[in-house]
């Protein structure tokens, strides 16, 4: 298996090189050169050997067979249930996916926990260290910190917005108490997070001198894990059975993740429906074909405060017919002045992949709280009520909506307190959460502080 640049200017590569370099020195993001074909995931597989045959499919010869699985049984253990991502019934033709069972109880535990394993295995084997940097709107700061926590080859530098997450989010990040996980509260955005990360890896110095990677859901092997979930969710409901799934979307790592598991042959059909906040760029990029920045918007849903999602730029690459020119075209015009048109060829693609857009505002949000309470009984994070409120307008049809439940509730209790009058109350294996102490740096949202930052660390 060989990864190409979306940008086109970078040479292939392999699974390993790209999972550890995570953006392509042209400044592009890894694809597969060819999408390899995978069987469905069959009834009586479990988690972990659906996700052996996916993560092997990727991989090709740059893993083994025991590798694989000793990598993938080891990272789903942490999980506080057997499915690992569970399905549960709301409605005649409606379920949950539950993607929060993980150590920071948020989908991103089920790609991270892989991914650092992934990371420690390489990096041993080639006697290498590096330093990884993970710009958050909040949960993938937490996992990436639970996860590589204690690494022996990296060292982590997460950054998020100061006071635009949760306190349990952040707590996630800050209290893990390993000395090889260093955070940084940044006076701005997630966007300012991300611009200030993208501009370090483009930086070519200074990323080859200090080694620099990354785990956002740019990184290749995310995507691998999370389409994973998927192929699960059609082998418990039927493998002829057509699934319309509903995923809150920020960087559309995870709703990119469900049109690669489709490409891949393991789903019967490809319907999802992208549910985002009042950050509606990604409504205007498929509406209009038109990409422009936008100051993030702060809503109740602040892991999806996003203005352009960076994973559309994998969804460009296909849409485009997989020309790196077009896809350069269009980030090079928007890198300098904040806007970009995408050509009529690329926009009318964009509604033949499956994927479609819904916006849902603030005050949707937190009555869809307080309507999925009193209809279930159950208290659901903001992410997920985008999700369950987006799902409500969608038509009758003969397929069953899945509704990717994100995070649990505990993680935003400020929140479902508002919507709800009720305290969402941490699992038990997590009530020790605010025992430790928070270690974290506030800075600008200026990239020279933050290398300076880094430089000063490692």
């Amino acid at each position: 298996m060989k990864y190409v640049s979306t940008r086109g200017e970078a040479p292939p590569v392999d699974f390993m090189t790209a999972c550890l370099a995570g953006l392509a020195p042209d400044g592009g993001l890894y694809m597969p050169a060819t999408w390899p074909q995978i069987a469905p995931a069959a009834p009586g597989e479990t988690y972990a050997e659906i996700a052996i045959r996916v993560v092997q499919a990727f991989a090709g010869d740059a893993l083994n067979h025991e590798e694989t699985q000793a990598m993938c049984l080891e990272a789903y253990a942490s999980f506080d249930h057997e499915a690992v991502t569970p399905l549960v019934q709301v409605g005649p033709a409606l379920w949950l996916m539950e993607l929060h069972h993980g150590p920071t109880l948020a989908f991103k535990d089920v790609a991270m926990q892989l991914l650092a394993r992934l990371y420690d295995h390489a990096l041993g084997l080639r006697g290498e260290r590096l330093n990884i940097i993970c710009a958050t709107s909040g949960d993938t700061g937490g996992a990436a910190a639970a996860a590589f926590a204690g690494a022996a080859h990296s060292s982590l530098f997460i950054l998020h917005p100061d006071k635009r997450i949760s306190p349990v989010q952040r707590m996630f990040m800050t209290m893990t108490g390993a000395r090889n996980v260093h955070n940084l509260a940044l006076a701005g955005d997630f966007d300012d997070c991300q611009s200030i990360v993208k501009n370090l890896f483009a930086d070519r110095a200074f990323s080859r001198r200090v080694r620099l990677s990354g785990v956002n859901s740019i990184n290749w092997a995310r995507i691998v894990a999370q389409l994973v979930y998927y192929a699960a969710a059609q082998a418990a409901l039927g493998a002829e059975r057509a699934i319309r799934f509903v995923v809150p979307s920020g960087n559309m790592g995870d709703s990119f993740a469900g049109y690669v598991a489709a490409r891949c042959g393991m789903l019967a059909g490809f319907e999802a429906v992208c549910a985002v906040n009042e950050n509606k760029a990604l409504v205007d990029l498929f509406d209009a074909g038109r990409m422009k920045r936008h100051p993030a918007v702060a809503t109740p849903s602040p892991a999806m405060d996003i203005s352009v999602p960076s994973n559309f730029e994998r969804l460009l690459f296909e849409v485009s017919g997989r020309d790196s020119a077009v896809v350069r075209s269009v980030y090079d015009t928007y890198a300098q002045s904040g806007e970009a048109q995408l050509s009529r060829q690329a926009h009318g693609a964009l509604g033949c992949t499956g994927l479609s857009p819904v916006s849902v505002s603030n005050s949707e949000t937190l009555n869809e709280i307080k309507r999925f309470h009193a209809e279930t009984g159950w208290l659901i994070c903001p992410h997920t009520a985008v999700g369950t409120s987006a799902a409500r307008r969608l038509s009758e049809t003969e397929a069953v909506t899945v509704v990717l439940a994100t995070a649990h509730a505990a993680k935003f209790p400020e929140t479902v307190e508002v919507a709800t009058g009720l305290q969402p109350v941490l699992p038990a294996r997590c009530e020790n959460l605010q025992d430790s102490e928070e270690v974290y740096s506030i800075l600008d949202a200026d990239m020279m502080s933050v290398r300076a930052f880094i430089e000063e660390r490692i």
